[in-house]
């Protein structure tokens, strides 16, 4: 495995509930991703990162920890965490595991013993105004981030109530996490992604926003409790415990924060090793937005020297073939969308799924629903779920080969046609499109780790860029453009044609060449 391999690498996410299912309970669980570890190779990821798997009352998907150091039953035992990562390293593949350190559950012992009136330090609770909360913070699922409990005080809860937000300002609380840290790391895994990196540390006094509609302002302006600059103390405690482990162990964030250059703070060489690019991810599909994001995330990461992350799609988000329009459309721009994101500088995250071109699931029966953004929105908000249905891994079978049983969420009967088995064999398959574009990225010495693109004066809404001898051109207007006649061709998201010594580049089509 080389080093400085978080530079250049192609990392998968594996929602854990939705990949595999080894038992036929309709869950997905550790087994069932050791299973499909071969699968992963094959694909060409660098590393998996798996979400959190930890035991949970699964309030919100696991996302609410009541044990840092244990797996719930639903998933396995900490004997499937070491045979997973004995597997993946005899596989070549790292396994990055999710850590959730702003919340606890409010099932965590500590939390319980708050309830009682011991240690309550650990969490953030005040009184409020009158029988009003403390102030306007509003949750990110929904209605008022605070909780009253039977003493008549608040807890602050920036996501759901069952997700007590804990006290990063006291000592006993970073000491915690730090032991945490030590305990899957000496299991083996490579590394850590940080789940709300940027929300650990709330502004002194806990000021008001002074207005409604606050999740709006996520990842675009200043808020009080996200990206306050005392959370990189944390990091770099953080950064000293991973650094003192041998293999290179990495940490990556996640940091809703308002620009680029806000981003990079997280990246400084004694903090995070990573950080997710969201403003590519939220980017709209034009060459004038593209550019601006793809040279504004060049610029921020520069000074500190640390790589860039591009990413289209995760557990949170509405999957991108949808997000692009859907249909045929989508497709086309998602395979284009591939093409330019392995072309670019740096680390690269698939998420599960969209190797298989899975489209969001939009009709999903109301009562299957169980994002609580659902509940906390009074039924407005559908949440998370269309992107989190179980993969399709075969064409028949009660769950397209999930596993023996049902799934937890419906799967589409038309998935049929994008499981893993229908498209193996297809050479122009999403799924062999992905292998072919991993393959072809990782064999090029032009691809992967590097500092920026040069770009070339093209047709208007043309994204086309050199790195030494490779060239990418993504054609993002509604019209077939012509450039000059590439010769050897190393990868095309479509069909292209040559006619008079000239390449004609349909819409929404990528193509990489050498020079």
């Amino acid at each position: 495995m080389s080093q400085d391999w978080w530079r250049h690498a192609v990392i998968y996410q594996v929602y854990v509930r939705s990949f595999a299912d080894s038992n036929g309970d309709g869950v997905g669980d550790l087994p069932g991703i050791r299973s499909r570890l071969p699968y992963l190779r094959d694909l060409g990821v660098d590393a998996v990162w798996i979400t959190p798997f930890y035991a949970s009352p699964m309030a919100d998907g696991g996302y609410d920890v009541a044990d840092y150091r244990a797996v719930d039953p639903l998933f396995g035992g900490l004997d499937d965490v070491r045979a997973l990562v004995a597997d993946a390293h005899e596989l070549g593949i790292r396994v990055i595991v999710d850590i959730v350190p702003n919340h606890s559950s409010d099932q965590h012992e500590w939390f319980q013993e708050a309830l009682a009136g011991r240690g309550r330090e650990r969490y953030i609770f005040r009184d409020g105004v009158g029988d009003q909360p403390p102030n306007d913070w509003e949750s990110v699922f929904g209605g008022p981030a605070w909780t009253r409990v039977a003493d008549g005080s608040w807890y602050l809860h920036l996501f759901a109530p069952e997700q007590p937000d804990l006290n990063w300002e006291l000592p006993e609380v970073r000491a915690e996490f730090r032991d945490v840290l030590r305990f899957w790391l000496d299991l083996g895994v490579d590394g850590f992604r940080v789940d709300v990196a940027h929300g650990m540390i709330k502004a002194p006094g806990l000021p008001d926003i002074g207005h409604a509609d606050q999740l709006k302002l996520l990842g675009t302006e200043a808020l009080p409790f996200f990206d306050q600059d005392g959370v990189h103390e944390i990091h770099r405690e953080w950064r000293a415990v991973v650094d003192s482990y041998e293999g290179e162990r990495v940490l990556v964030a996640e940091a809703w924060t308002p620009s680029a250059e806000r981003t990079a703070l997280y990246l400084r060489d004694d903090e995070m090793h990573q950080a997710f690019n969201f403003h590519y991810l939220t980017a709209e599909w034009t060459s004038e937005a593209l550019r601006a994001v793809i040279d504004s995330s060049l610029a921020a990461v520069a000074p500190v020297g640390a790589p860039t992350t591009w990413v289209l799609s995760n557990h949170d988000v509405q999957r991108h073939v949808t997000r692009y329009g859907g249909g045929e459309t989508g497709v086309r721009r998602a395979r284009a969308a591939l093409a330019l994101m392995l072309a670019l500088p740096g680390s690269v995250y698939l998420y599960q799924g969209e190797e298989l071109g899975l489209p969001e699931v939009l009709d999903l029966p109301d009562e299957v629903l169980q994002d609580p953004m659902w509940e906390r929105s009074g039924h407005t908000e559908r949440g998370r779920d269309g992107c989190r249905v179980p993969l399709p891994w075969a064409a028949s079978g009660p769950s397209l080969g999930f596993g023996s049983g049902g799934s937890w969420l419906p799967q589409p009967a038309d998935w049929a046609k994008l499981s893993v088995e229908a498209q193996a064999g297809d050479q122009d398959s999403m799924l062999s499109f992905y292998r072919n574009a991993l393959r072809v990225r990782r064999e090029h010495p032009a691809l992967g780790a590097g500092d920026g693109v040069e770009w070339v004066d093209g047709p208007a809404d043309v994204l086309w860029f050199q790195r030494g001898d490779f060239v990418c051109a993504v054609n993002l207007s509604g019209e077939v453009v012509a450039l000059p006649d590439p010769g050897a061709v190393l990868l095309a998201s479509s069909y292209y044609g040559v006619r008079d010594g000239q390449l004609l580049l349909p819409p929404d089509t990528a193509l990489w060449w050498e020079v």
